[in-house]
């Protein structure tokens, strides 16, 4: 019997196949993450977020200002109020991406997750090794007392400000903003488990965010796969799918 299959599915086919010989042939693991893996499970990409119109200053604030450290220190009620509104995605749940890492790890494979994200998902998941490069909004800490607290301990004053009960101050998100730098254990670690890596993984990201998107200069190894929608500037050898993660993990 004669199948109907069209070039490009075929195409595709052998693609998904060779993905899997890479998977078999391959023991440490690096997935390296951007905003894309996140959208799958109903978080908007920031990126495509908007601003908001300032009334103090009369002028319209971007998406990158609003979520910056000068913003922060200045206009901290209007910060956490876009905060919550627009980074803060408590009921989210883990998409086809993180689960299918999650089964790798079960598999007995070594796996790392180097994530530009902040939701803690693939922590949710179950995945062991997870290098947050720009923190994340369910851990925050008192400006003070450095205390931490989980993000159902936060409790707001009158402005909507997260408060310190044991001193009054203001108790931040442990995130990076705009005009602040990473943690370099973290950078660190990342480096070390892509050093070390048989395959990495880039999914979900433009590589346009400096300096996480430099990180995967340090592979050396074998196999270098990159998901992604749109188009992006990868090594010649790189198995590319242009395409939603899910629907390239659902065909594995």
């Amino acid at each position: 019997m004669r199948m109907n299959i069209k070039k490009g599915e075929y195409f595709v086919a052998n693609k998904i196949e060779e993905l899997k010989a890479q998977l078999a042939d391959s023991q440490k693991i690096v997935f390296f993450g951007g905003a894309g893996v996140s959208t799958e499970s109903g978080i908007p990409d920031f990126r495509s977020s908007k601003g908001l119109y300032m009334q103090e200053s009369g002028t319209h604030v971007s998406a990158e200002e609003m979520i910056s450290h000068t913003f922060y220190k200045r206009y901290p009620k209007q910060f956490f109020q876009y905060y919550f509104e627009n980074l803060v995605f408590e009921d989210a749940e883990p998409n086809d991406a993180h689960i299918f890492l999650k089964d790798l790890e079960d598999q007995g494979k070594e796996v790392s997750i180097v994530t530009q994200n902040i939701d803690g998902l693939h922590q949710k998941a179950g995945s062991s090794v997870v290098h947050e490069l720009h923190g994340s909004t369910l851990r925050n800490y008192c400006t003070k007392c450095l205390l931490h607290y989980e993000i159902d301990e936060l409790e707001l004053d009158e402005d909507g400000i997260p408060r310190c009960p044991r001193d009054g101050a203001i108790v931040r998100p442990d995130i990076v903003l705009y005009e602040e730098g990473l943690d370099q254990n973290v950078v660190q670690q990342a480096i070390e488990d892509i050093q070390a890596a048989d395959m990495l993984m880039i999914a979900g990201t433009s590589l346009v965010v400096y300096p996480a998107a430099g990180l995967i200069n340090y592979f050396n190894g074998e196999h270098l796969v990159a998901i992604n929608k749109s188009p992006i500037q990868v090594p010649a050898h790189t198995l590319v799918f242009e395409d939603a993660i899910s629907n390239v993990f659902s065909k594995l």
